[in-house]
C-alpha cells in the first residue's frame, strides 16, 4: 500500500508540473518537456535565411549606387530611379502585420519559401525587363514591377530571424543566431554598394548587373524549397520554443499595446532605426557640401556597415553568455547617440576625412550592433507573444519614423547661394540645422530609453522554471532521461 501511495503521489506531481511548467505548453507533452534537443539541421535553416536576407538587400540597393546609368538605360529621371528603393519602405508597412500573422500562424517554412519565390520572381522580372524587352518604354514599368515583388518579400525575410532563433536554437545560441541572420541584410547592402559600380561601367552593363543578382536569387529559392522540410524541429531546443507564438495574433497585438516597457522600446529604438536610415540616405548629400567626394561618402557608408557587422557579432556573443540584454542595449544606444551628435558636428567641417570616417565607423559599431539584441529583448519583455509580432511592430515603428525624419530634415534644409567647396552639383543644401536636430532627437530618445525602460526577462524566467520542474520530474521518474542540449545528427 505504501508503494502504491508513493506512485500515486509521483503521478500527481508529474501532472501538476505538466500543467504549470510554462504558459501555453500542452498538458500532455511530458515527453517533450523531458527531452530538449538541438539539431544540426538548424545551421542549414540559418544559412538559407542569411542568403535570402542578403539577396533581398542586394535587390533593394542594386540601382542606388549607379543611379545615373540606371536613369539613362531606363530612360527616366533620377526621381523615378529613387522610387526603386523607396518602394521597399512603402510596401513594408502595410505588409508587416500580414507577415507577423503568417509567421505565427502558418509557420516559418511557408513564410520563408514564399519570400524566396517572391524574391526570385522579382529578380527575374527585373532582368527580363532590361535584358529581353526591346521596347525601351516598357523597361521601367517591368523593373518597377519586379522591384515591387522583391519589396513584398522583404518583410517575410526581415521579420524571421527572431522566430528562427527561438524555434531552432537553444537559449545559449539564440542571440548569436539572431545576430548572424539579421546582419546578412546590411552585408547585402554592402555587396550592392560594391558590386553595382564595379559591374556597371556603361549603361549597357545594366542587364548583366541584374542577371548577376538574379542567379543567386534562383539558387536560394531552390535551396529554400527543397531544403526546408519543417517550420520547427521534432523536439524543441528549449522550453520556450514549445510555446513559441502561443498567443493568438490579435490577442498578441493587444498585449503588446498594453505593455509599457515594450511601447518605450518600440518608440525609442524606432527612432534609432530612423536615425540610421537618414544617415544612409542623406550621407552623400551632407558630405558633398564640404567638398567630400562621392567615393569618400561611399567609403564612410561601407565603414558604417562593416563596423556595424563586427560590433553586432561581438555583442551577440557577449549577450548570449551574460544575458544582459537591457544593459547592452542602454549602453550601446547611448554611445550611438553620442556618435550621431559627433557626426552632426564633424560633417559640417571641411578637410576632416579622418574624423568623419572614424565617427561613421563608431556610429555603425554601436548603432548596428544593437539591432539583433533589441529583437531578442522585445521577445523577452513580451513573452509569450509571438516573436514575429513583437519584432514586427518595432520594424513598423522604425519605417514610419524614418519617413517622418526624412521629411522633417529635408524641410529644415536650406539652399545655399554660394558654396565654393561643394561637389554636389547644381543643388547645394545646408544641412547644419537638420543635422543638429537629428543629433538632438537621438539624444532625447536615448535618454528616455535609459530612464524609463525596465522589464523582466519573461522568456528566460519561464525556461528556468521549466528546467527546475523538469529536474523534479526526472528525479520522480528515473526511467525518463533528459537530453537538454543534445545535438542530434538530423
Amino acid at each position: 500500500m505504501e508503494g502504491g501511495d508513493e506512485n500515486q503521489e509521483n503521478r500527481a506531481e508529474v501532472q501538476t508540473v505538466c500543467t504549470g511548467v510554462i504558459p501555453g505548453l500542452p498538458n500532455t507533452e511530458l515527453k517533450k518537456l523531458l527531452s530538449f534537443k538541438v539539431y544540426k539541421r538548424r545551421w542549414f535553416v540559418l544559412l538559407v535565411l542569411c542568403l535570402l536576407n542578403c539577396s533581398n538587400a542586394t535587390l533593394w540597393l542594386s540601382f542606388a549606387p549607379v543611379a545615373d546609368q540606371s536613369a539613362q538605360y531606363l530612360q527616366v529621371g533620377l526621381e523615378q530611379v529613387n522610387w526603386l528603393s523607396i518602394i521597399y519602405m512603402i510596401v513594408a508597412v502595410p505588409l508587416s502585420f500580414a507577415t507577423s500573422w503568417m509567421l505565427d500562424v502558418l509557420g516559418l517554412r511557408i513564410t520563408l519559401i514564399l519570400g524566396a519565390w517572391l524574391n526570385m520572381f522579382g529578380a527575374l522580372v527585373r532582368f527580363l525587363g532590361t535584358g529581353i524587352s526591346t521596347n525601351p518604354a516598357a523597361r521601367f514599368p517591368l523593373v518597377m514591377f519586379g522591384q515591387t515583388l522583391a519589396a513584398i518579400a522583404q518583410p517575410l525575410v526581415i521579420f524571421t530571424p527572431a522566430k528562427m532563433a527561438a524555434l531552432w536554437f537553444p537559449d545559449n545560441q539564440r542571440a548569436t543566431a539572431n545576430t548572424i541572420a539579421s546582419m546578412a541584410n546590411p552585408l547585402g547592402m554592402l555587396l550592392a554598394s560594391i558590386l553595382s559600380p564595379w559591374m556597371t561601367q556603361t549603361t549597357k552593363d545594366i542587364p548583366d548587373l541584374l542577371l548577376a543578382y538574379a542567379v543567386p536569387a534562383c539558387i536560394i529559392c531552390f535551396l529554400a524549397t527543397v531544403g526546408l522540410r519543417s517550420s520547427s524541429p521534432p523536439t524543441p531546443p528549449s522550453a520556450s520554443a514549445e510555446s513559441s507564438g502561443s498567443e493568438p495574433f490579435v490577442q498578441g497585438i493587444k498585449l503588446l499595446l498594453n505593455n509599457r516597457a515594450y511601447l518605450v522600446l518600440m518608440l525609442c529604438f524606432g527612432s534609432g532605426i530612423a536615425a540610421f536610415t537618414c544617415f544612409s540616405t542623406l550621407l552623400e548629400q551632407i558630405l558633398c557640401v564640404q567638398g567630400y567626394s562621392n567615393e569618400f561618402a561611399g567609403l564612410c557608408g561601407a565603414l558604417f556597415i562593416v563596423f556595424g557587422i563586427v560590433g553586432a557579432g561581438a555583442l551577440g556573443l557577449i549577450v548570449d553568455k551574460t544575458k544582459k540584454f537591457i544593459e547592452a542595449t542602454k549602453i550601446n544606444l547611448s554611445l550611438s547617440a553620442v556618435a550621431c551628435i559627433a557626426f552632426s558636428v564633424v560633417s559640417l567641417m571641411p578637410q576632416q576625412k579622418v574624423a568623419v570616417a572614424a565617427v561613421c565607423s563608431l556610429f555603425g559599431f554601436f548603432g548596428f550592433s544593437i539591432y539583433p539584441v533589441v529583437m531578442e529583448l522585445a521577445v523577452e519583455c513580451t513573452y509569450p507573444v509571438g516573436e514575429a509580432t513583437s519584432s514586427g511592430l518595432i520594424f513598423v515603428s522604425g519605417q514610419v519614423q524614418s519617413f517622418l525624419y526624412i521629411v522633417l530634415l529635408q524641410a529644415l534644409s536650406k539652399r545655399l547661394a554660394d558654396s565654393p567647396l561643394s561637389t554636389c552639383g547644381d543643388a547645394v543644401l545646408s544641412w547644419k540645422v537638420p543635422m543638429l536636430v537629428l543629433g538632438g532627437l537621438t539624444c532625447v530618445f536615448s535618454c528616455v530609453f535609459v530612464l524609463f525602460f525596465n522589464t523582466r526577462y519573461r522568456r528566460l524566467e519561464a525556461e528556468e522554471q521549466a528546467t527546475y520542474r523538469t529536474n523534479t520530474i526526472s528525479s520522480s521518474t528515473p526511467e525518463s532521461t533528459p537530453s537538454e542540449g543534445k545535438d542530434t545528427t538530423d
